[in-house]
């Protein structure tokens, strides 16, 4: 088992900036994929970005491209979802993720994800 404990959503305007941060405790940290993923009323889930066990190669959503990174500290077992410029279509509940699954093209896709986290609110005022 994998517990996942978001945290850093908030109320910003748009142009500003939130960090996100994911707290997995259970098995090794180091064993997963880690990935955000965003739910926003009226709307299907949607991937945000992932980022490989060892934190060397991240993949992005389109939509958020140049904007968010994603990022890892092993030793804290935290994975953070860094977002800048924020827009209000980017209102949403965040959700960390977590897989054992390899790494490859389907960590876009949300069933590939044994975890969840219960979601941090994110809303971008215009």
């Amino acid at each position: 088992q994998v517990q996942l404990v978001e945290s850093g959503g908030g109320l910003v305007q748009a142009g500003d900036s939130l960090r996100l941060s994911c707290a997995a405790s259970g098995r090794t940290f180091t064993n997963n994929v880690m990935a955000w993923f965003r739910h926003a009323p009226g709307k299907e889930r949607e991937f945000v970005a992932a980022i490989s066990r060892t934190g060397t190669i991240t993949y992005y959503a389109d939509s958020i491209k140049g904007r968010f990174t994603i990022s890892r500290d092993n030793a804290k077992n935290t994975v953070y979802l860094q977002m800048k410029n924020l827009k209000p279509e980017d209102t949403a509940v965040y959700y960390c993720a977590a897989t054992t699954a390899i790494w490859g093209a389907g960590v876009s896709g949300a069933r590939v994800y044994d975890y969840w986290g219960q979601g941090t609110q994110v809303t971008v005022s215009s």
